[in-house]
């Protein structure tokens, strides 16, 4: 415990260098401005304007040195603590910062419409109790066009923020199902808008399926009592998909998962949350008994 102490306060003591980077800066940056106010309402010649101009880019390089300090130390909080942080959770777990879900894994869900600009990164992977699984967070964003007095203006909005599972899902299926808290499927399936006997669950989740009798089937008391649960231990909008042996699961909760913030401690506290975050992938399984018996493979 001592030495991630030692470890955490590392990391927070290189933090404080960068940060220190951006607080000259933006004082530099503040006097720079100042003294350009000061030229312009005194109507001084341009000689005198040159020397704000160079506190500017002083300021400027200030600024830059702190974002590479602070992107090197993010870096490697990431490959370094949270690496081993997360093994030790889930042991063989792989985590690589850098890459994310292919976009195509998360299209396969059939739950989210296709993104015009689309980012991706923590990527996850790994085995508990035989079930395999993979997760990233994502971003995907939607492309529009406004019309102003000076032109077209293009920009995108963002629709998801969040997280993107897949999990085994070993039983056999006819057809495939999806819970969802909001929205409706993507997909060229014949879905049909199936009432279960929950009207609790009706209420909070609309589900679709190709084939009634397989919600039924998947849906029972006990596993909508979970997804309930799942619900409220994660808040977002969550939706679930059933297809071809496979669980998909997405979060979508706004949030940047196991991100380091600037002028905020790296604390225990924090830590303890991305604890959290992580295993929300062991909750899953297990709240939803995906490691039960009745889901694995059948042999040949």
């Amino acid at each position: 415990m001592e030495k991630k102490a030692n470890s955490i306060e590392a990391f927070n003591q290189r933090k404080k260098v960068a940060e220190k980077n951006f607080i000259y800066a933006g004082l530099i940056i503040l006097l720079a401005i100042i003294m350009m106010f000061i030229v312009f309402s005194q109507g001084w010649n341009d000689q005198i304007f040159i020397i704000p101009i160079i506190i500017l880019v002083v300021g400027l390089v200030f600024l830059g040195i702190g974002g590479g300090k602070f992107s090197k130390v993010k870096k490697e909080f990431k490959e370094d603590f949270l690496t081993n942080l997360f093994d030790d959770l889930i042991p063989g777990i792989q985590y690589r910062p850098k890459d994310g879900l292919d976009r195509q894994v998360v299209y396969s869900g059939e739950f989210l419409k296709k993104a015009d600009r689309y980012y991706c990164e923590d990527y996850l992977e790994g085995k508990i109790d035989d079930i395999d699984f993979v997760s990233s967070d994502v971003r995907m964003e939607e492309r529009r066009v406004r019309r102003t007095k000076n032109g077209t203006q293009v920009y995108y909005v963002p629709y998801f923020i969040g997280r993107i599972f897949r999990f085994d899902f070993h039983k056999e299926l006819t057809g495939s199902l999806q819970v969802l808290e909001t929205g409706s499927p993507y997909s060229r399936r014949r879905f049909k808008k199936v009432e279960l006997e929950s009207i609790d669950f009706n209420k909070k989740f609309k589900t679709f399926a190709e084939e009634e009798h397989t919600a039924f089937y998947i849906l029972t008391p006990d596993i909508m009592e979970s997804i309930f649960a799942l619900e409220k231990r994660h808040p977002g909008n969550i939706s679930f998909s059933f297809l071809n042996q496979q669980l998909y699961l997405a979060i979508n909760n706004n949030k940047n998962t196991f991100e380091i913030k600037l002028f905020k401690k790296v604390s225990q506290e924090m830590v303890d949350s991305f604890k959290k975050d992580l295993l929300v992938i062991k909750d899953v399984i297990h709240t939803l008994k995906l490691n039960n018996s009745l889901f694995k493979k059948r042999e040949d």
